[in-house]
C-alpha cells in the first residue's frame, strides 16, 4: 500500500449536509452490490460509502425490504449506504427518494449511466443523457424532496463529446446535486473502449461539487494516476471490487491480508448469500460474481468453469476447498476478458 495514496483517501470530504471519512467508494453494479456482497466488503473495511444495486423508483415507495432482492439492507450499513434509483418520472423519483431518506440511508444516487438495453428502453439510465432538461428536472425534484446528499452517476453521453459531459455536469450541479460519479465512456461503448480519464478533469474543472472518478482503476498506480491527472476528489471502484472485495482495506489500511484471502473470501460469500437469499437465487448471484473473482488467476477460465457448474452452495464450497488446496497462480493485473464473460 502506498502511504501517500492511503493518506489522501482517508481525508474527510464534505458531501452536501454530511461528511465521509474515506474517499474510496463501492460503485453500484447490478447483480453484484447486493446486501450479501456489501456485507462482505464491510467486513474488510476501508470503504467510504457503499452503493446498492439499481432500485426501480416506481417500486421503492411500496417495497418490502425483506422481500425485495435489491431494495434490501442491514441497519448497520445505513450510515454509509447510498441507494441508487433509476426512473424517468421526476415525481416517482422524488417519492422513491423520500422513502430512502425515511429509512435512514446516507444518500440517494440517480442512475444516468446504465446503458443496458432493458433500462434504456424504459427511458431510464443513460437514455436520460439524451434529454438534459428531463434529467435536470429529475435531479431538481429529488433535491427539493430530500435533505440527504444527492449523487448523480453519469457517462459522457451518446457521442464522444467532452463538452457535452461538462454541460451535463453543470446542469446537475445547478439542479441541486451534491456530488457526481463520472464514468468517462460513451453510452454505446458500454466497456468496449478505454475510459478517457482526461474528461474527468474537464468535468472537475467546471463544477464546484465533489467528483468521483470511475472506470478501469485496477491497481494503486491506476488510482494515483486518476487522482493526480484529473483532480477528482475520490474514486468509485466497480469491477475490481468484485474481483478483490478487500481492496478498500488494502488501499487504506496498513494491515497485512490473510494468506488464504482468496479461498476464505469465496467461502464467506457463499455463507452470506445463503443468509440473505433463498438457495436458487443465492446460487445465481454467486455465479454472477465468479467471473470477476476468477480474473485474479492465470487459469481463471478453468476456475470459473468449475465453480459455475456446481448446483448448490455445499458443492461450491467443496470445489473451493479442492481448488485452493494448492494456491492457484495469480496474475499481476486482473484478466479483464473474464469481466465480460
Amino acid at each position: 500500500m502506498s502511504s501517500s495514496l492511503s493518506a489522501f483517501l482517508k481525508q474527510p470530504l464534505r458531501i452536501g449536509s454530511k461528511t465521509i471519512e474515506n474517499r474510496l467508494l463501492l460503485a453500484p453494479m447490478a447483480g453484484l452490490t447486493h446486501i450479501a456482497f456489501r456485507e462482505l466488503v464491510a467486513g474488510f473495511g476501508g470503504h467510504g460509502l457503499l452503493f446498492t444495486e439499481m432500485c426501480n423508483a416506481r417500486l421503492v415507495p411500496h417495497e418490502n425490504r425483506f422481500v425485495s432482492p435489491v431494495f434490501r439492507w442491514r441497519d448497520q450499513e445505513l450510515p454509509f449506504l447510498v441507494c441508487q434509483l433509476f426512473g424517468s418520472d421526476p415525481m416517482q423519483m422524488a417519492k422513491a427518494a423520500a422513502r430512502v431518506e425515511r429509512e435512514g440511508f446516507f444518500g440517494v444516487d440517480i442512475n444516468m449511466g446504465c446503458a443496458v438495453t432493458g433500462i434504456c428502453r424504459q427511458n431510464c439510465g443513460a437514455e436520460l443523457l439524451k434529454q438534459p432538461e428531463l434529467a435536470a428536472r429529475i435531479v431538481e425534484a429529488v433535491r427539493k424532496t430530500v435533505s440527504i446528499p444527492v449523487f448523480v452517476k453519469f457517462r459522457t453521453g451518446w457521442s464522444d463529446d467532452p463538452e457535452y459531459a461538462v454541460m451535463l455536469a453543470k446542469l446537475f450541479q445547478a439542479a441541486g446535486a451534491d456530488a457526481l460519479t463520472f464514468h468517462p465512456r460513451m453510452a454505446p461503448d458500454r466497456r468496449s473502449r478505454p475510459p478517457k480519464w482526461d474528461y474527468i478533469r474537464l468535468v472537475k474543472e467546471n463544477v464546484g461539487i465533489p467528483v468521483f472518478g470511475n472506470g478501469n482503476v485496477f491497481d494503486e498506480q491506476d488510482a494515483r494516476t486518476m487522482l493526480t491527472s484529473t483532480g477528482c476528489e475520490g474514486i468509485a471502484l466497480g469491477r475490481i471490487a468484485a474481483a478483490k472485495p478487500w481492496i478498500f482495506r488494502a488501499w487504506t489500511e496498513d494491515q497485512a491480508l490473510p494468506k488464504d484471502i482468496f479461498s476464505s473470501t469465496l467461502l464467506k460469500l457463499t455463507h452470506l448469500l445463503e443468509t440473505h437469499f433463498e438457495p436458487s437465487y443465492a446460487a445465481k448471484l454467486f455465479r454472477k460474481f465468479v467471473p470477476y473473482f476468477s480474473s485474479n488467476f492465470r487459469f481463471g477460465h478453468d476456475l470459473r468453469r468449475r465453480l459455475w457448474r456446481e448446483e448448490s452452495m455445499a458443492a461450491v464450497r467443496l470445489t473451493i476447498q479442492q481448488e485452493f488446496e494448492k494456491a492457484p497462480e495469480l496474475t499481476t493485473r486482473p484478466n479483464i476478458n473474464l469481466f465480460c464473460a
